[in-house]
């Protein structure tokens, strides 16, 4: 059964309210914790990207200073991606690890569709991270309906993670999506994932408006088509492109657009964040996020969709995630 906008975000509204107000803080640090979904581990809800906006950083110095300073500040989830600079991310990150393995949620991406493919990319993804184990493994970057059949296809990547969970090279597993909320909501049902990360913006910027055999027009969005799925199923749910990839920057003030996707039923936030104030900005955010409420979360959204979603929308179309 479909709801309304209004029908969800007011859901929505409630539910972060509830996940906020269930949010414990790190005793040292005073970072937000939420648990992320059924897998029931306890994360920062800010997470660190570790993508595009890391990779700007030119000296490799810099970058690792920058993701141990979040670290000691109390951010625990760490997101990365074979994709992000073609292992170059992962390496950076490999360099530090061991450091405070023990203290950091390790999120990795596999493009991979066919599943010898995948299992050589994985079997790199642990070289380049100096690890053995990760904490969850996603599938990279759901587009189409043509997509999630060769994920589905048996032998292939859906397989492949499945069994490296059950092995115990990673502990959980999911999937990702900024193109086509409808074929995600698809994978959430099918799929026993225990987390998914989703465009979750204030524009509900992530994929172009369709048109139904009958001619009907449908603004698709990720928190009223594939985020109500991933909360009845208990999945850990990852809100990504917050700014929508810098697109939102400066129509709305930072702490707005990141408490608007916080205010949202997810467990954290993947932010980029390519010079130091960023992150000491950020973490004060999140340090300081109380949920938004439910008129403003709506006047806000509905201004920056009406103004910027068309125009985010054609971009998502064709953004490769990297």
């Amino acid at each position: 059964m479909s709801i309304s906008r209004r029908e969800f975000l007011e859901g929505a509204a409630v539910a972060g309210a509830t996940a906020a107000l269930a949010a414990t803080q790190d005793a040292k640090t005073g970072m937000p914790m939420r648990t992320l979904g059924k897998t029931g581990v306890r994360v920062s809800i800010l997470a660190f990207g570790s993508g595009s906006r890391w990779l700007m950083y030119k000296e490799e110095d810099k970058a690792l200073e920058a993701m141990k300073r979040a670290v000691s500040q109390g951010v625990s989830y760490i997101d990365t991606a074979y994709a992000y600079g073609n292992g170059e991310s992962e390496r950076r990150i490999g360099l530090i690890l061991p450091e405070f393995r023990n203290r950091v949620f390790l999120a990795t991406k596999i493009p991979d569709r066919g599943g010898d493919e995948a299992m050589k990319r994985i079997e790199g993804s642990l070289q380049r991270l100096r690890t053995d184990k990760l904490d969850l493994l996603h599938i990279h970057s759901l587009t189409s309906e043509e997509d999630l059949a060769a994920i589905e296809k048996k032998g292939n990547v859906l397989d492949v993670i499945r069994k490296m969970r059950d092995q115990k090279v990673t502990r959980f597993i999911g999937i990702t999506c900024h193109t086509d909320p409808r074929v995600l909501a698809k994978a959430l049902e099918r799929h026993d994932f225990d987390a998914t990360q989703m465009a979750l913006n204030a524009a509900r910027a992530g994929q172009a408006k369709g048109i139904s055999a009958l001619g009907e027009q449908h603004d698709y969005s990720f928190e009223q088509t594939a985020l109500p799925i991933a909360n009845r199923r208990k999945m850990g749910v990852i809100a990504m492109k917050v700014f929508s990839q810098e697109g939102l920057n400066g129509k709305a003030p930072v702490e707005k657009l990141i408490s608007y996707s916080l205010s949202l039923p997810v467990t954290t936030a993947v932010i980029g964040m390519p010079k130091l104030e960023h992150i000491d900005q950020n973490i004060s955010v999140a340090k300081a996020f109380k949920p938004m409420p439910t008129k403003e979360m709506r006047e806000l959204s509905d201004g920056l969709a009406g103004a910027h979603k068309a125009s985010l929308d054609r971009f998502f179309a064709d953004h490769i995630d990297c």
